[in-house]
């Protein structure tokens, strides 16, 4: 892989979220393509990022999870396999994109990825019959857990956020308000 191979674009709506699109070769029995090679991401990734930690989620179609988030970890995001809608918020009072949001669709057609820093708040809304969700995680110390996360609700009338759906399967924790 080369830069060549790597798209690498900054948000025009909250400039700290960094997307990265992979290239693809494609054939007759699929694609393939780099999700993530350290060498090259390095240098387009703020100093001192080390990604230790990887999950995925699977979900069937009409689920959402989040909005949730914490102080300290960056998050690599994409879609493997299916199709998601992915929703950023920007919840560093300091920050001039404080509270505001925007949303990327993700899907196993182009594995676009999106670099979201600590003290951001994210959430996805699954559009295909099934998808997976990849999160690839930077942090130090040990990993705050769902306890210990900032949740919002996923329809918080002061964010406003536009989500292609009206009724979602939710978890317990994003259903209070």
């Amino acid at each position: 892989m080369s830069y060549k191979d790597l798209s690498i674009e900054h948000s025009k709506v909250i400039p700290d979220l960094i997307i990265f699109r992979p290239s693809m070769s494609w054939d007759l029995r699929g694609n393939i393509y780099t999700s993530y090679n350290e060498e090259i991401y390095r240098e387009h990734l703020p100093g001192g990022i080390n990604f230790i930690h990887d999950k995925f989620a699977l979900s069937k179609h009409n689920v959402l999870r989040g909005l949730h988030g914490d102080t300290k970890t960056w998050k690599l995001v994409s879609c493997v396999y299916g199709e998601i809608y992915e929703v950023v918020v920007d919840m560093r009072p300091e920050s001039p994109t404080y509270k505001k949001w925007e949303a990327f669709t993700l899907n196993s057609e182009d594995y676009c990825q999106v670099l979201i820093p600590p003290r951001f708040v994210n959430g996805y809304y699954v559009a295909s019959d099934r998808a997976v969700f990849h999160y690839k995680l930077a942090y130090t110390g040990d990993y705050i857990d769902a306890g210990e996360q900032i949740t919002i609700h996923w329809d918080d009338t002061e964010l406003g956020i536009d989500w292609p759906c009206k009724d979602p399967i939710l978890q317990a924790r994003d259903i209070l308000k």
